[in-house]
């Protein structure tokens, strides 16, 4: 692959066979962001589980403590009660059969979360082949299907992200903005690493965590020392 010169100057900056401490690969990630734009920076966690079998699945959410840096754009599915309590919550598309109807027939996903509520998924299931591959099908381990809506809502608005393994037993997950600083991309990155720690399956067999990359959306990649954050 050819990169362009931004992206091959700032490549320079990092040393590819070294093994970095989190402080100095994020303060790395922060300076070879040559973009226009306020670059996502993300973390990319190969594990040492095989996500074929149920009992070496590794997912879950958290809520990061600096929140994401992104406007989260909501649709609630929901009836009764629970509409005011979305609206309130600051959900910006509430409703029920319209937006299935909406969904199904137009192909409609322009929202980043889809909430609902444990009534409702007789409904929303019918939307798995539309919402799965998109990774926006409502999940109770993701949070995404929750009783108390409202609660929901100021999770995901809050900076709640899912983590979840690839088929390639590879978890990719945003932390937050180049803006953030290298400071309180580590808070978000400690939280995080620190809840897929938890989530470590029983069944899971030698080193859990092979390797942890964290790049910008634009630049390199920073590897680091994956037994510094286990």
């Amino acid at each position: 692959m050819k990169h362009g010169k931004k992206y091959v100057d700032s490549a320079k900056l990092i040393d590819r066979a070294k093994l970095y401490d989190t402080a100095e690969a994020l303060e790395l990630s922060v300076k070879t962001s040559t973009a226009k734009f306020d670059e996502t920076v993300e973390v990319h966690v190969k594990l040492g589980v095989d996500g074929r079998h149920a009992d070496q699945q590794v997912r879950g959410a958290i809520v990061l403590p600096n929140g994401t840096g992104k406007n989260v754009r909501i649709l609630a599915i929901c009836k009764g009660d629970n509409v005011k309590a979305a609206e309130a919550a600051g959900a910006e598309y509430v409703g029920a059969e319209e937006y299935i109807q909406k969904i199904q027939g137009e192909g409609w996903v322009d929202f980043d979360v889809l909430i609902t509520t444990p009534d409702m998924m007789g409904l929303v299931g019918r939307l798995g082949k539309i919402l799965g591959p998109r990774g926006l099908m409502p999940n109770p381990k993701a949070g995404t299907v929750a009783p108390d809506i409202a609660r929901a809502i100021s999770e995901a608005k809050a900076g709640k992200i899912e983590y979840r393994l690839d088929k390639t037993n590879i978890i990719h997950c945003p932390i937050g903005k180049v803006s953030f600083g290298a400071e309180k991309l580590g808070e978000n990155f400690d939280a995080l690493l620190g809840a897929i720690n938890k989530a470590k399956p029983a069944a899971a067999k030698g080193q859990y965590i092979k390797s942890c990359v964290v790049a910008s959306t634009m630049g390199p990649g920073v590897r680091i020392n994956p037994s510094k954050v286990m």
